[in-house]
């Protein structure tokens, strides 16, 4: 009897030896962290992809300008772009468009103004020494416009513009009617009335 139990002795002296050297062991893991994206470069109107749909365009706050249109010309709405536009619809259905804007500063000058108009009629820029055969200048209500009155286009399908330059403080403002070269020929007139009526917007009758 004693052999026998020598044997299962041994065997649990074995198994307390074993628990007592044994040691739970915890490891705490830091948490892996979410790498951070890099942030999108901003957009550039040079940059590839960038069009004036996402270029702001800066439109000229400060003293206004005020107008009478003529009662055939139909108003539209007014947009970020443009301080008032108008519609002017021919008997045929022939549109012209009259657009009125205003920018800080001078735009980059008469010329650069005037040549951009002829740019829109498909028409070459002008030199200097030819602006001022090509502009009229007018006094009106205290202000000073520079006009312009240039066609161009297809042949067969002339594109007239007549417009006003006006400078108001530290910005210049534009009044341009265009379209078909004979419906703006017969808005001529009334376009030149218009020019009369305006004013600075500080400005009594």
């Amino acid at each position: 009897m004693r052999h026998r139990l020598l044997p299962l002795a041994a065997i649990a002296l074995l198994g307390l030896t074993s628990c007592r050297d044994s040691k739970i062991t915890t490891y705490r893991v830091p948490k892996e962290k979410t790498p951070a994206m890099p942030a999108a470069p901003a957009a550039t109107a040079n940059a590839p992809g960038a069009t004036m749909a996402n270029t702001a365009v800066t439109t000229a706050n400060g003293p206004g300008l005020t107008w009478s249109a003529p009662a055939h010309w139909t108003a539209k709405a007014a947009s970020a772009m443009r301080k008032g536009s108008y519609a002017i619809t021919a008997d045929s259905g022939e549109t012209a468009d009259l657009s009125i804007t205003a920018f800080p500063g001078d735009v980059g000058g008469d010329l650069a103004n005037v040549n951009r108009w002829r740019g829109q009629i498909q028409l070459p820029p002008l030199a200097v020494a030819e602006l001022s055969g090509a502009t009229a200048h007018l006094d009106v209500n205290g202000l000073h416009l520079t006009t312009v009155d240039i066609t161009g286009g297809p042949t067969a399908k002339p594109q007239r513009v007549i417009g006003a330059i006006i400078p108001v403080g530290n910005a210049t403002w534009f009044f341009k009617l265009s379209g078909p070269a004979a419906l703006v020929g017969r808005e001529q007139a009334a376009f030149a009335t218009f020019l009369q009526t305006i004013r600075a917007s500080s400005a009594t009758p």
